[in-house]
């Protein structure tokens, strides 16, 4: 596997650790540990987001979702289970998770919902007015008059 080196980056910019922590974590995660649960993250307008879940086997009051620090994190865990019971085959997956995502800046959990063994959360940007563009208006030239002085 190849490594960058953010040195240079660092030597170089004020303010833009951010984006070299999150290039290093994207680089450095093992794509094979976070398989469970499956999920979506789908854009459904300019500045909306939906995360969809997959969490059969999970009722509501067993998921946990927490937002802290621009993450928000999507954790379940099962409760005790009858032990009585025999399966010849569970092909459905009730193991506990903890799935982590990073948002933006101005991102926010809108809510979240709980329906047909998915779990859908809802996100929006919302951009302050003070970081929004801004037109400015030119005025005309306005003509300068000089004192006329009488002879």
């Amino acid at each position: 596997m190849r490594t960058l080196d953010f040195a240079p980056l660092y030597r170089a910019t004020v303010g833009f650790d951010q984006i070299a922590d999150l290039m290093d974590r994207v680089l450095t995660n093992d794509a094979g540990t976070q398989s469970y649960p499956p999920y979506n993250i789908e854009k459904t307008a300019d500045d909306a987001y939906r995360i969809s879940i997959a969490v059969a086997g999970f009722s509501s009051d067993e998921i946990e979702v927490e937002v802290k620090e621009n993450a928000l994190f999507v954790s379940a865990k099962k409760a005790d289970e009858d032990t009585e019971r025999k399966y010849l085959h569970r092909g459905i997956a009730t193991r506990a998770f903890s799935r982590r995502f990073h948002l933006a800046d101005h991102v926010r959990v809108s809510g979240a919902e709980h329906t047909d063994g998915m779990l859908h959360i809802d996100l929006v940007r919302e951009v302050p007015e003070a970081l929004k563009p801004r037109r400015i208006e030119i005025n005309g030239a306005k003509a300068i008059e000089a004192d006329v002085v009488d002879a």
